[in-house]
């Protein structure tokens, strides 16, 4: 149910308000005093590419929401690199030893940008990369025939440059 600009659910009384805004102050206190909580704090990311992010001291555990969009990994010197994977937002969350939350921010993972074009025959699609000659681009949310094609000429290139032979 979406209910972005309008009171969604059962109406609240007087005092159910009262204890809502309560608590939207208290998580407001809460979010000034968490490192990073702030709104411009948040990290935008393409599909397919990094990001660095500055950690805040004793640093233990990073938690990932969703790792299907995004993947965190922890750099000495304080360093998270955030890779976007797939369309979406998530959140990355640091821990200190004891578990106590010291950053969190959303992440926002976006699709192609300008150097890429989307082809649509009927329903299928195919994005191609044109920096500045188009080329396939292994996209998510491309034609399967199409994505397995590009996918499976990476992979074989791979092999081979790594001196793999076909078909073993």
């Amino acid at each position: 149910m979406a209910c972005s600009f309008r009171p969604c659910g059962p109406r609240l009384g007087s005092a159910s308000l009262g204890s809502l805004r309560a608590l939207a102050l208290l998580i407001g206190v809460m979010a000034g005093a968490v490192p990073g909580a702030a709104a411009g704090a948040d990290v935008s990311v393409m599909l397919d590419e990094a990001r660095l992010v500055k950690l805040p001291e004793r640093v233990a555990t990073i938690v990932v929401g969703n790792p299907l969009i995004a993947d965190a990994t922890l750099q000495t010197g304080g360093i998270l690199v955030v890779t976007g994977k797939g369309y979406g937002v998530t959140n990355v969350i640091a821990l200190d030893r004891a578990g106590t939350v010291l950053m969190e921010k959303l992440v926002e993972v976006k699709g192609p940008g300008a150097d890429a074009m989307i082809v649509y025959r009927g329903i299928e699609r195919e994005t191609y990369s044109c920096t500045p000659i188009c080329e396939r681009r292994i996209t998510p949310g491309d034609t399967g025939a199409y994505f397995d094609a590009a996918i499976n000429q990476t992979g074989n290139r791979n092999d081979r440059a790594q001196g793999v032979q076909p078909g073993k």
